[in-house]
């Protein structure tokens, strides 16, 4: 049994199948994930042999900091964490405005194959458990001694393709037991698995959906993402108004331009088509090339001048502020330039 990816009432459950009251399972929650006591002798509300007892019943999850880049150019942070199984992870810390952020890894690789993304270029290796997305943000918090505000679920892997454990993870994080963070301070990213978004429109969380777009034709898009050979934009956008009808939620369209492939007048105009009726914002990300794929980054100036058009029709639209570009700072970059530098040819 692992204690940390358990919730709230999960453990309750699990300390009144030992012989214990009730609260003794909100002790043992708060100790994990308010306090974030990572191991169980050291949780000193609890009585010494009921500690005993949860030693031989079940376990911890622990993961260790690998490595910490911190940037030159700003006050991004990257984690490297090494896993019990030796599998390594990265999260990345970066400071706003609004607070302090952290974007975290949901599976070890993906298998989603996007071809601009570095994380899913081995395929996916294994899902996270809900242990391991919280221990990245409570090992972080005290490493930097500081109260992570906001979270996004857009590192390495894709939250959906985790459905069961992501969704374990936000109750847990959002628990007033526990971190206590609102999910309007969550967001979380998918390339759009059109059932799991139905489903998670069902399950009435309300964080912010953010949607990995990028095209919208799906004869480009299916170029981009593989996973729109599957489903379609306007099955897509059937879904993300599904979202929005029942969490009341404004969603974001991540929009990574690519020069020459969806950067075009025609880009802008069926982006006016595809999103009318949906309460949506679109975020420009400039390309952050890879060796892998062979395509380039739209200039500065193409890129303002595709923010100020879309900006012209009506569309709420921002250029994301690049961040810790000195340390590699972009999904499953780090990680994976950590493997090829230690692994042997």
């Amino acid at each position: 049994m692992e204690l940390n990816s358990l919730t709230l009432d999960e453990t309750k459950e699990f300390v009144l199948s030992l012989g214990q009251k009730s609260y003794r399972g909100e002790q043992l929650f708060s100790s994990l994930n308010r306090h974030k006591i990572l191991d169980i002798q050291k949780i000193h509300q609890l009585p010494k042999e009921f500690r005993d007892t949860l030693e031989t019943q079940s376990r911890i999850n622990k993961i260790k900091i690998l490595n910490r880049f911190d940037s030159k150019v700003d006050d991004t942070k990257k984690f490297l964490y090494l896993l019990e199984d030796n599998n390594i992870i990265e999260s990345v810390y970066m400071k706003y405005d609004h607070g302090n952020s952290i974007c975290i890894s949901t599976q070890v690789g993906c298998r989603m194959g996007c071809s601009f993304c570095a994380s899913t270029k081995e395929g996916r290796i294994r899902n996270l458990t809900a242990a391991e997305m919280l221990n990245q943000i409570y090992i972080m918090e005290n490493d930097l001694n500081l109260t992570i505000d906001n979270i996004v679920l857009m590192g390495s892997g894709e939250p959906l393709d985790n459905y069961e454990n992501t969704l374990k993870f936000l109750n847990i994080i959002h628990d007033p037991k526990g971190h206590n963070t609102s999910y309007r301070n969550i967001t979380l990213s998918t390339c759009g698995i059109i059932p799991r978004i139905y489903d998670l429109g069902r399950e009435g969380v309300p964080i912010t959906l953010s949607i990995s777009l990028h095209s919208p034709f799906d004869q480009y898009r299916s170029q981009i993402m593989p996973i729109s050979k599957k489903y379609k934009i306007n099955e897509l956008m059937e879904a993300c108004k599904f979202y929005t009808r029942t969490n009341n939620r404004r969603l974001t369209f991540e929009y990574t331009l690519i020069e020459g492939i969806n950067d075009r007048e025609e880009d802008i105009n069926e982006l006016v088509k595809i999103l009318k009726g949906i309460n949506a914002h679109i975020n420009l990300i400039p390309l952050n090339p890879i060796k892998e794929y062979n395509m380039n980054r739209p200039s500065k100036n193409n890129v303002e001048i595709f923010y100020k058009k879309l900006k012209k029709i009506g569309i709420p639209v921002t250029i994301r502020k690049e961040k810790g570009a000195d340390i590699s700072a972009s999904c499953g970059q780090l990680r994976r330039d950590y493997l090829d530098k230690t692994q042997p040819n």
